[in-house]
């Protein structure tokens, strides 16, 4: 082993030899049990973020530890194609080299490019993941637009259209302006903005007037372009001020359409006016109540966001009412959406109908992939029945047969799938899978393979002109068939028999219904087991929750707080790391606000702090919380510990490699403190197993860096030290065996954590221990042993332990130099307490640095000690020999006089009023007990400031 532990010497070199070796493969033991985890498939245009590099963390210690308990195990793993994201990043591409859009080439050709760049560009992400120390089998990775994924998307739709499950129907969707396509709400980014209300009078038809005497209802809105395509007003049944005015009508301002008084319990009486205008084709509110209460829907925008030249009226079922009209006023006709706004308002005002303005704090809907205002509007869409589905995949989550992890995330998903809606599978995009649906003439639908087998099926001659639907399918829908497409259906292929049903599933909390409801629903659907039983996608679902910066804040380009889990590995310098933060961004204007926050946190850049370290870190993030903050110091500490185990090892194979530890025979006598560590370890074994198995990868973290650090290193290899020097030829010979075997076992315990120094370590401990085999993740995990339980070695054990912590801290409060030997003195003490000394009092020597130990009877006349009582015993040590009395006085002097004034700021803290009235509770009494605390310091050091002025 090197002297000094660095990763970046072992681990890319380490991760290829795995690779190239197969060791990631499904061992294809029919014998034993088989394992599967999906990777929720990655966006190809992305890079690995700190959410991808958690999850895959998460992910890799699962299968690395089931791999090592000999499981068939397969990691299957491939890449989305994002219809949307990487069709923007072509079409960027096109306009940057050529000053070209999508349009200046056909359907074909631009499609030819999108694969062109996908083969020049690779998969980014596949080798960031890879660098994270990823076992995936490679060989397996699918892409949800090869030619076997395609082919299932395409037969999945098919049918589900056979079984009247999809349908083509006119609803309201997320509009992007910019892309001219529909998107799902989980591309919708809702904002906070500076906006206005407009308050705007609605004249009252017909002579009619409110109980006020006024012949018009004043309406808010804070889309005044809008007001072109109301079709109604709602107010509150409840509402005295307005429930006469139910069935009256309003004459609509600018356009003179009536409109339709309704009475909805949507109309809040105690908010704005009380009175809320319907817009039904631009508003989701207001399209169920315009569904409820049967109201024509009007489209007033043309797909990229300009108000209509002219447009059609439709009933709640979708269908054109022909003998209603919707006029647009000519001089609001093609202008752009935000100037319509501008105009109207101006027109309105010119009219009278103005009533006021105010100005406030908006929430607005952004798409996140183009970064303009979304629109709710009413278009032409392919969806999908979810009602029918829903059911059964409610009853999988029920009966058990899918379990959340954590159970509360359970709540998320019944309340989704118990009010689901029917899903807009269409987009309005070139690059995705092709809906398999052709129209003739008269705009009858067929639906099929291809248009060959449409006419075949039809009887459709040559002289029927048919087209193919110009839309593709929602990326969600083709990935909701992840876990039993990638496994090859629709062919019944062998790795569908061996690992379908999945095992895990790892996600986040913001997709249970976007993708984690939809995989069970249309597995369901098409998986069947051989009775029959429609088969669950996985077993299991772990959700975790979501990373974000330090100050709990969400990891965003704009807010330059994004930390790219590379460079956290490798390390990169602060210019580089500012051009990165600060590279193509949206809002220019907040640069210097990113540059100034990114010296202050990184002045010197990011040092390498190796893999390992970061996928600690992560794991003993892995709570059951819902956000999770980063934290750079637990990785700096993280770091320290990797570096603790590497010198630890050192320390082992130094002291082991040429020398006797009973590998040709030779007797052996094991010491108490090897009883100890074997006995530690197996407990140690035991409790870390069960963290992992019940998903608490943190508390699997804390166990094992308590066990390392804490126990192996601050303790045993002090005891082994001891031994190596002072004890007899066969106590040295057991010790070394013991320091090789228990180092051994933990690497193997700690490899599905932190996988690089674990199985470099190994290969050196492997030869001492004469273990066959190439690599330490096929090696057994380990199991705990009842057997090897020793409760009086623990006992014995950590009574000199908790002896040796007590001698230790009178030391530091006495300033008595760690290397000074001590006399104690041990009075009252107990059978047990005797018997363990004549036993081992040669460890409490060494391990406490003590000169000697004197048991002294009650009526002993003793010296002026410190006297601490000790399980089974007083322990004294006298102070004369070891305590220079002016400088002890003098020290003990500063550090009471430290005690009272932080003694008096607590005090000062707690009789302030306005403290104990506005502080949480648990503040006030975290106070509270810390002048407890102080006070027992402050007593215990008076006690020794008395007993050292009598020397």
């Amino acid at each position: 082993m090197e002297k000094i532990y660095n990763p970046q010497n072992i681990e890319q070199s380490l991760y290829d030899n795995w690779e190239i070796n197969g060791y990631f493969k499904p061992n294809g033991d029919k014998n034993k049990k088989s394992f599967c985890i999906m990777l929720p498939p990655p966006n190809i245009t992305g890079d690995l973020h700190m959410g991808h590099a958690f999850q895959q963390t998460i992910i890799d210690i699962i299968i690395r530890y089931q791999r090592m308990q000999g499981k068939n195990t397969l990691w299957q793993t491939g890449i989305d194609h994002a219809g949307i994201a990487t069709q923007l990043v072509i079409e960027n591409k096109i306009f940057d080299e050529e000053n070209k859009t999508r349009h200046d080439f056909n359907r074909e050709d631009f499609i030819d490019k999108v694969w062109y760049w996908k083969t020049i560009s690779g998969n980014n992400i596949a080798r960031q993941m890879r660098r994270l120390g990823s076992s995936v089998d490679w060989e397996r990775e699918r892409f949800t637009m090869d030619q076997r994924f395609s082919k299932a998307v395409k037969k999945v739709f098919i049918s589900l259209y056979k079984d009247n499950l999809i349908y083509r129907g006119k609803g309201l969707v997320n509009w992007d302006p910019k892309l001219c396509t529909a998107i799902s709400d989980l591309e919708v980014e809702h904002r906070e903005v500076q906006g206005f209300t407009w308050y705007i009078r609605y004249p009252l038809a017909n002579g009619v007037k409110t109980l006020e005497g006024k012949d018009y209802l004043i309406i808010a809105t804070t889309r005044p372009e809008t007001l072109l395509a109301d079709t109604g007003i709602a107010v509150n049944p409840k509402d005295d001020r307005y429930k006469n005015l139910i069935g009256k009508k309003v004459i609509l301002p600018l356009v003179n359409r009536y409109l339709l008084i309704v009475g909805d319990e949507y109309a809040d009486i105690n908010k704005g006016t009380g009175c809320v205008k319907l817009t039904p084709a631009h508003d989701f509110n207001d399209y169920k109540v315009g569904m409820r209460h049967k109201l024509p829907l009007i489209n007033i925008l043309t797909a990229d966001g300009h108000i209509c030249k002219t447009t059609k009226i439709f009933d709640s079922n979708g269908k054109i009412i022909e003998e209603m009209t919707a006029n647009i006023p000519i001089s609001f006709q093609k202008m752009e959406r935000f100037i319509a706004r501008k105009a109207i308002i101006a027109e309105i005002e010119k009219i009278g109908l103005l009533d006021n303005i105010k100005s406030h704090i908006l929430t607005v809907p952004y798409s996140d992939r183009s970064n303009v205002i979304i629109e709710p509007m009413l278009t032409d869409q392919w969806y999908v029945r979810t009602e029918p589905l829903a059911k059964i995949a409610i009853e999988a989550v029920k009966n058990g047969d899918i379990l959340f992890i954590p159970k509360k995330y359970e709540n998320i998903y019944f309340s989704w799938m118990n009010n689901i809606k029917d899903w807009c599978i269409s987009r309005q995009l070139w690059w995705g899978h092709r809906i398999p649906a052709w129209y003739d003439q008269n705009g009858i639908i067929y639906v099929g393979d291809n248009e060959k087998e449409i006419r075949q099926a039809n009887n459709l001659s040559m002289e029927v002109n048919l087209h193919q639907d110009n839309d593709v399918l929602d990326t969600w829908f083709s990935s909701s068939l992840w876990t039993f497409a990638s496994l090859g259906w629709p062919e019944n292929t062998k790795e569908l028999h061996t690992f379908h049903p999945t095992d895990v599933l790892v996600s986040g909390f913001d997709i249970i219904f976007f993708w984690i409801a939809r995989m069970i629903m249309l597995t369901m659907h098409f998986i069947k087991e051989p009775n029959a039983k429609p088969q669950i996608p996985f077993r299991k679902i772990y959700i975790t929750g979501l990373i974000r910066d330090e100050k709990g804040q969400k990891m965003s380009k704009s807010k330059g707080n994004v930390i790219d889990p590379i460079d956290l590995i490798e390390g990169i310098s602060l210019p580089d790391l500012l051009k990165k933060r600060t590279n193509n961004m949206m809002q220019p204007q907040l640069t210097k606000k990113i540059q100034i926050s990114t010296k202050k946190q990184f002045p010197n850049g990011i040092i390498s702090f190796g893999t390992d370290a970061l996928r600690l870190t992560l794991a003993a993030l892995a709570s059951t919380s819902r956000n999770i903050n980063w934290d750079m110091e637990r990785l700096k500490g993280y770091r320290n510990f990797c570096n603790k185990l590497w010198n630890a090892s050192r320390f082992v194979l130094m002291h082991t490699e040429n020398y006797d530890y009973g590998q040709y025979g030779g007797e052996k006598q094991i010491t108490l403190p090897d009883k100890w560590i074997i006995n530690l370890l197996n407990n140690t074994v035991k409790i870390y197993r069960e963290a992992l198995d019940n998903y608490r990868f943190d508390v699997a973290v804390n166990i094992l860096y308590d066990f390392i650090w804490n126990q192996f290193c601050d303790w045993y290899l002090e005891f082994s030290k001891f031994t190596i020097q002072e004890g007899s030829v066969i106590e040295q010979r057991s010790v070394r065996d013991t320091l090789l075997k228990v180092l051994e076992i933990t690497l193997r315990l700690a490899h599905p954590i932190i996988p690089f120094i674990t199985e470099t370590i190994w290969k050196c401990v492997k030869v001492l221990r004469n273990i066959n085999g190439p690599t330490i993740m096929t090696q057994p995990f380990p199991i705990y042993n009842k057997q090897q339980e020793d409760i009086k070695a623990k006992i014995d054990i950590e009574w000199i332990k908790q002896t040796t912590i007590i001698i230790r801290n009178i030391r530091a409060e006495l300033c008595i130099p760690l290397n000074d030997k001590l006399n104690i003195l041990l009075s009252n003490c107990s059978l047990t307490v005797l018997n363990r000394l004549s036993e081992h009092c040669k460890f409490l020597l060494h391990i406490a640095n003590l000169e000697n130990i004197s048991i002294i009877s009650r009526d002993t006349k003793i010296p002026i000690s410190v006297i601490k009582v000790i399980e089974g015993a007083e322990l004294l040590i006298p102070l004369s020999k070891v305590v220079n009395k002016k400088t002890a006085l003098e020290r003990l002097a500063k550090e009471i006089i430290k005690l009272n004034i932080e003694i008096k700021q607590t005090q000062n803290k707690l009789e302030n009023t306005e403290f104990i009235l506005h502080a949480p509770s648990a503040i006030v009494l975290k106070e509270r007990n810390k002048i407890i605390e102080l006070e027992k310091n402050k007593e215990k050091l008076i006690e020794y400031q008395c007993k050292i002025s009598l020397l």
